[in-house]
This record gives structure tokens, sequence and C-alpha cells, in this order.
């Protein structure tokens, strides 16, 4: 008899665990509370049925591939359901610990995930059944609870799994993910604030600017959630940066260049040596950078040459800080194959490019 499986959220996660997933070897059911994401799954055939929570008791797999809040009510309201002894319920979310200390209560067998993968896109539409491939997926059960049948069937996404206490997986999203996304949503809100004394602010924060807080185009709702849910740690780490940055304040008052040099220095040497492959917490971006010179034709040119390769293009954006007679094109891969394929071909044709470091 064939395993049923059931994805209870149809965004760029849930819809891509379901293109890693799908066989003939289990019949696969969605859903999602949005009636034009529940159309979409059906009409492309994303999932071969689509039903109601009530459907549950019928399942062997859960997975909650939405964000933590709503995970937390989901599992109040599975609890209440007669579900199969032998169920397995998973989840995606960014934080575990809550997540974890309300599934002791619970009925039945709950593992916690959180596959450390994203993209620039989101929605049922941006589902990738190579999202996960060689990402790593954190998994964090009860003690005594096997993980092999949820790895078998998680499998085809060719993630790399990891487990973990939910504490610490905490505490290491929290430094290396949620701080970060903090601190570049409020540089963003610092950069409303200069626009508005100066407007040209905005255009020139097209480039490195742009680059260093990208990862604040996020989803709000997402980021509320993790943020309430991995409270407490935040509000030691946000207390751990704000005296980073008081002994910064401190040695640029003081003018003391040896402590600002150091500063700078420690950072590079530690940045310098972090993995370079691998992807981590916050999505990888596969950008490139491409001179154009100012004659006709030249982007045509290098999408051409793309085109004719069928490498895809996710992102496209030309540059407008540069002053000189070359622009810039900043070209977005799907990932580091298609990047490095996408150089060599644009290369051979005389462009210079640069890739991000």
């Amino acid at each position: 008899m064939k395993k049923k499986v059931y994805v209870l959220g149809l965004g760029l996660i849930g819809a891509s665990l379901c293109r890693s997933i799908k066989n003939s070897e289990i019949t696969l059911y969605g859903w999602d509370h949005q009636a034009e994401t529940r159309k979409i799954a059906l009409d492309v055939q994303l999932v071969d049925q689509i039903v109601s929570l009530d459907e549950a008791p019928a399942m062997d797999v859960i997975i909650l591939a939405v964000p933590v809040l709503s995970t937390l009510h989901y599992l109040h309201e599975l609890a209440r359901l007669p579900l199969k002894k032998s169920v397995i319920v998973t989840d995606t979310g960014s934080t575990k610990n809550e997540v974890m200390t309300l599934a002791k209560t619970l009925p039945f067998t709950f593992i916690g995930g959180h596959p450390m993968a994203g993209s620039h896109k989101s929605g049922v539409k941006a589902g990738n059944p190579n999202l996960f491939e060689e990402a790593y997926y954190i998994l964090t059960p009860p003690e005594g609870i096997d993980v092999e049948p949820l790895m078998e069937l998680l499998e085809p996404t060719r993630a790399k799994f990891v487990v973990i206490e939910p504490e610490s997986h905490d505490e290491i999203v929290g430094v290396l993910s949620h701080l970060p996304h903090i601190v570049a949503s409020g540089l963003v809100s610092m950069s409303d604030q200069l626009a508005e004394k100066y407007p040209r602010a905005t255009q020139l924060a097209a480039g490195g600017f742009r680059d260093i807080t990208r990862i604040a185009s996020s989803d709000p709702q997402m980021w509320t959630d993790i943020l309430l849910t991995n409270r407490t740690i935040l509000l030691e780490l946000i207390s751990n940066w704000q005296n980073q940055m008081a002994r910064i304040r401190e040695s640029l008052v003081a003018e003391d260049q040896p402590a600002i040099y150091e500063f700078f220095s420690q950072a590079k040497q530690s940045r310098d040596h972090l993995p370079a492959k691998d992807h981590g917490v916050i999505p990888a971006f596969y950008d490139l950078y491409v001179d154009i010179p100012d004659i006709a034709g030249a982007i045509a040119k290098v999408m051409t040459v793309l085109s004719g390769a069928e490498i895809s293009i996710i992102n496209l954006k030309i540059q407008e800080t540069r002053e000189d007679i070359f622009g810039v094109l900043e070209l977005s891969f799907k990932n580091q194959q298609d990047l490095e394929k996408g150089q060599r071909l644009i290369e051979a044709e005389k462009f210079n490019c640069r890739r991000r470091s």
C-alpha cells in the first residue's frame, strides 16, 4: 500500500519538498490557506489531492511547511484528531525550542525539522526539486525517536541531514541568521531616513549596500514568528551586539587606531576562513557581476550566450552607480553550477566578470 504523505503549506519550502519527494510509491496530499495556491498545486500536479486538515487521520507522514506560530497552532489542532499511532509529524520552521517543548505534550511522534535552504523567489510557483541539494537539513527528534523513516522519505531532496539539540539549534541560527536579518533590516530603515534628507541616497544604495542588506527582503510574517519564538536567545544576542557596537564607538571616540584596526582585522580573518562552498543558514546567492560597455547590443549578447546554453536566470538587474563607460549587469543564477558555466561562457565573449565574495 502506498504511503500517504500530507504537506500543509505549499509555499516555496512546501512546494519544493513536494517536487523533491513525489514518486510512485507515495500518495501526496496538500493544503494551503490560499485558494489560488491550492488551485495552482492541482493544475501543475504538485500534489495528487488537495485535502483539509480533517483528512489528517488517514496520513502516514504530515509535514507542516508553515511559519513557526502557525506550526504551533496546527500541532494543537492535530492533537485533537485521531491520528494513526504510527504517524510521523515534522515541520520546517526556523526555530525549534518552543516547538519541541510543545512536542513533549503531544500524543503522536513529532520530529523537528529545519531545511537550511531558500531562494530569491517565494510562493508555490517557486517550488524547486533541487532547492535542498547539498543544503543542511536539521532534525531535532525527541530522545529515543528513530529519525531513519523520516530521512528515508526526505532522501530525494539530496540534503545533508544533521541531528542536533533544539536549544543548540536556536542559538546557532540566532547568531548566524536571525541577528543578521535584524541588523540588515535596521540598516535599511536607516537608509529610508537618510533618503528623506538626501533623495539621491536611494540610487547610491543600489550597489554594495543593496548586497549587504539583501536578506532584509524576507517575508515579514515569517520573521515576526521567528523573533517571537526565539525571543530569549535573541534578546541576549542583541545585548551582545550592542556591547560590540559600544566598544567600537569608544575606540572611535578615543581615536584608538590600533583597536579599530584590530576590530576589522579580526573580522577579516574570521570571515576569510568561512566555508566557501557549503550551504549555510542564510540562503546562498549565486550572483555574477558583468561589466557592460556602453555599446548597442552588449546586454543582448550576454543573454543570448546564456540562453543558447539553456542556463536560466532568476534575477537580472542593471546597477546604476557606476560613472565610467561601463555599466554593471547583475545576474542571479539558480545554483553554483549554472553560475560557473555562465561565467565561463560570458568571459569567452571577452566580458569582464566577478562573483560575490
